[in-house]
């Protein structure tokens, strides 16, 4: 489900994974707790970002991805280990 905002400058994307199953979160997880459980940054350059983002700590989570000839997709831990995802729409 994506949502867009009136203005199209900012899109939400909400998700749901079938597969693999993972572990289940608290759902009662106070909202200052550490760490974020899914965002997704539409970036352009992907390989460039993820050169930059090196450059400051971030490591490649797996392997960056192509998603169904539309996205270069992957996943970057940060140096306090809180993980995000970026997306280059490619199609």
């Amino acid at each position: 489900m994506t949502i867009r905002r009136m203005d199209h400058v900012g899109i939400v994307e909400l998700i749901k994974y079938h597969t693999p199953s993972g572990r289940g979160g608290d759902p009662r997880t106070p909202a200052n707790a550490l760490g974020i459980r899914h965002v997704t940054f539409a970036v352009e350059g992907i390989d460039d970002v993820l050169y930059r983002l090196r450059t400051h700590g971030a490591e490649l989570v797996g392997e960056l991805e192509e998603y169904e000839n539309s996205y270069r997709l992957c996943y970057v831990r940060g140096p306090e280990g809180i993980i995000i995802e970026l997306a280059e729409q490619i199609g």
